[in-house]
């Protein structure tokens, strides 16, 4: 398996510049996250846009998408900021052929307290494991792209699918 990686830019690249109390989007960690997983299959990891996925626009969107089309490869994650992360899974729709992920973090990767780690692993067990089709890898769950939504006030992600009140398996 070769793994494709999109970088956007969003929390889990963000590095924190103290003395203009600041973050700013840095290189991506995904490469950082695998090596120190020790993992073993090849990848690639291309940064497409730095962006807080607030800024995206509809041009970085169709940017992603024709990236992704363009992908050799059938394992795609794409790292995104949380808070408009839907919306480019969502431009995403109709794209044959491929297992595409999306996943971030609420914490900035570089933070010892971050769920970026994880959230990546999950992602990649998920493209290998998943057929077709669009992802989000957040909060301990796989969702599909379609039926999820951040929670802001609980800091996580949950399915939209759900009944009310009912236990997360």
């Amino acid at each position: 398996m070769h793994l494709q990686i999109f970088a956007t830019g969003g929390t889990l690249d963000k590095v924190y510049y103290d003395a203009l109390s600041d973050y700013r989007i840095g290189e991506p960690m995904a490469t950082d996250i695998l090596e120190e997983g020790r993992v073993d299959f090849t990848f690639t990891v291309a940064s497409l846009i730095k962006k807080d996925s607030l800024e995206l626009t509809d041009a970085d969107r169709a940017l992603v998408r024709a990236r992704v089309e363009a992908c050799p490869h059938r394992h795609i994650v794409v790292t995104h900021g949380t808070d408009t992360m839907t919306e480019t899974a969502a431009a995403l729709a109709g794209i044959a052929g491929k297992v595409i992920v999306f996943t971030g973090a609420m914490q900035p990767a570089r933070f010892r307290n971050s769920d970026a780690a994880f959230n990546l692993g999950l992602a990649v067990g998920a493209v290998q494991s998943l057929p077709e089709g669009i992802y989000i890898a957040m909060s301990g769950r796989i969702f599909e792209a379609d039926h999820v939504r951040k929670n802001r006030e609980a800091g996580r992600f949950e399915s939209t699918t759900d009944a009310p009140n009912q236990e997360n398996p």
